[in-house]
């Protein structure tokens, strides 16, 4: 018995972390984990060689190290018993955790840019949460206050977030790469 790796994807605020946490409640034994604790330290995800787009696109995340101590290992039908690193958006640093998965768990991931090359291969099964940008726009204007006023929250997220979706959405196609896709307004 393998465990089930899981994919949930979707632009910035389509709602994928309340979509997650209601399917983890429909598994016995599942786990639920974030791409965003899997990112770099701010001065390799905002490295100024780069357009700032270009930067959240390609300098995130530490797909690397989320590979080799959790997706890999889970897809390989092993068990999970070790300290993992998880971002601390606060401190810029990293928390330690210790995380145990038995074999035949339910792992759930999500976050933005799942179906790239890197992590697509990996997944039972990936959710797209497909919502329209303007209502995305509204959830993440009140959500995201830790970046600034509305102005500096809309300002990031057109320089930063937005550019690096469009990219994502041209050259995967997600909706299309998705087993399932649920459509929200």
């Amino acid at each position: 018995m393998k465990t089930t790796i899981i994919g949930v994807d979707g632009l910035g605020g389509s709602g994928k972390t309340t979509f997650s946490k209601r399917l983890q409640q429909t598994f016995e034994r599942a786990y639920l984990f974030h791409l965003d604790d899997f990112i770099h330290p701010r001065k390799i995800r905002y490295d100024e060689k780069y357009e700032e787009w270009e930067a959240y696109y390609h300098a995130q995340w530490r797909y690397d190290y989320l590979l080799q101590t959790l997706i890999r290992p889970l897809f390989d039908g092993e068990p999970i018993d070790q300290i993992i690193q998880f971002y601390h958006k606060e401190t810029d640093t990293y928390d330690l955790k210790r995380i145990q998965i038995p074999v035949g768990s339910t792992v759930i991931l999500e976050g933005v840019f799942l179906q790239r090359d890197t992590l697509r291969s990996y997944f039972s099964h990936v959710y797209y949460i497909d919502v329209n940008k303007e209502t995305r726009l509204a959830r993440v204007l009140d959500r995201d206050g830790y970046i600034g006023d509305k102005a500096a929250i809309l300002a990031k997220y057109e320089n930063r977030y937005f550019p690096a979706e469009e990219q994502y959405v041209k050259e995967y196609n997600p909706i299309k790469l998705a087993h399932t896709v649920i459509t929200h307004s």
